[in-house]
């Protein structure tokens, strides 16, 4: 390797050897895989948001950053989504992914962003830059007969039927403000919003249906394997009324579809509407979370309304300077501040974290588990329940990038 250059892609790039890159990277790509990921690589490239590495002035490497909003008990944190990571296969080896990474890990700083987040095709790159396991994305499938009548209120209550109507492009800024409002009011842990430019392509895609429902529901679904199976990308509602009105929209499929596939929270209400034990879970991929502004990302996030803790954090970040140090957290009435150079107690040690243990605890991992898998340290008992009930959730995404 002679020169290595790793800067923003612009559009004066040669955006089809870009392509090439991700195709030799990741496989062949359908002609709508080809033309959506143009569309997304061309705004990203726009936004700056687009990173290449490039040797002797060709591409050797690449990664894309999106903008998204991750739900943390009822706020949401902006979030840095990694996706798109390759090397050239014939430059593999050589060192490029992790600087690549590296570099991406400066503009995601530099952009303010207190969060990141990727699903990782390996995991050894990523930890040794701070990100760590943190919660997964759930895949359900049922027969489709299943879901033709779900069970009953157990309030006596009769349910009442959400006005259903088609969305599209047009309607992205409602879309994110529904499935916003069902996850702040859910006070969900890990999944996204994402900005109006790649969910007005995602609802311009000719092979996506989607429905809102009254002002609070939505969902969007797709046909795989034919007309075999129905692919659920999400159904989101803040109303009993909107989420049974969506389901009944696709369970009315069921004439044609064997099977429905579904992307879910592990709590999602889905479980408890079908009447039969018939859905099973038959997938989870993992995904990674950085904390890139430990301050930042501790005043954004929710926490539970009422749990009060307070506790002495020592971090060491090498890769973000800024995150390293004594800080004492606390949390009231909902809300997190971590405060450098707090006081320091005689009584207790500080919980001793690195970047990849605070993500971990970010993410509602005990510190039992974090301290048995050499993640944690110092502190006492009664620091890490204190820490387990302030940090307490169950991260989920039905978001891939």
């Amino acid at each position: 390797m002679t020169d290595l250059e790793i800067r923003p892609i612009t559009a004066d790039d040669d955006m089809d050897a870009q392509l090439d890159l991700s195709v030799r990277a990741f496989g062949v790509y359908s002609a709508g895989q080809r033309a959506s990921w143009l569309a997304v690589a061309g705004l990203r490239a726009r936004q700056g948001l687009f990173l290449g590495a490039f040797v002797d002035g060709r591409p050797a490497g690449a990664a894309m950053i999106h903008e998204m909003r991750q739900w943390w008990l009822g706020r949401a944190v902006p979030c840095a989504g990694v996706a798109s990571v390759k090397v050239a296969p014939e430059h593999r080896g050589r060192g490029i992914g992790r600087r690549l990474m590296s570099a991406l890990l400066d503009t995601v700083a530099e952009r303010g962003y207190p969060l990141s987040a990727l699903f990782p095709a390996t995991t050894p790159l990523y930890r040794s830059l701070g990100w760590e396991l943190a919660g997964g994305a759930y895949e359900a499938v049922i027969p489709a007969r299943s879901l033709r009548g779900l069970a009953a209120p157990d309030t006596g209550a009769d349910p009442g039927q959400a006005e259903i109507r088609r969305a599209g492009a047009a309607d992205a800024a409602e879309v994110i403000a529904v499935i916003g409002r069902a996850h702040r009011l859910a006070r969900a842990a890990g999944p996204l919003t994402w900005d109006e430019g790649p969910t007005r392509q995602w609802l311009g895609r000719g092979d996506l249906y989607s429905y809102l429902a009254g002002d609070d529901g939505f969902t969007a679904y797709r046909w795989v394997n034919g007309h075999e199976e129905l692919f659920v990308e999400r159904v989101h509602a803040a109303s009993a009324d909107s989420l049974r009105s969506l389901w009944s929209v696709i369970a009315s499929n069921g004439s044609v579809a064997r099977t429905v596939r579904v992307l879910v929270a592990p709590d999602d209400p889905f479980w408890w509407l079908t009447r039969e034990r018939d859905a099973t879970l038959a997938k989870r991929s993992m995904w990674m979370l950085r904390v890139v502004d430990a301050a930042a990302a501790i005043a954004g996030r929710g926490f539970p309304p009422a749990v009060s803790a307070q506790a002495e954090l020592e971090i060491k970040d090498e890769a973000r300077p800024a995150n390293s140090g004594r800080w004492q957290l606390t949390v009231a009435a909902g809300q997190g501040t971590l405060r450098a150079n707090g006081p320091v107690s005689s009584r207790v040690p500080p919980t001793q974290l690195g970047p990849r243990g605070l993500a971990a605890l970010y993410a509602g991992t005990p510190v039992a588990t974090l301290r048995l898998a050499g993640l944690a340290g110092g502190g006492a008992p009664d620091v890490d329940a204190a820490l387990d009930a302030a940090f307490a959730a169950t991260p989920f995404m039905v978001d891939d990038f």
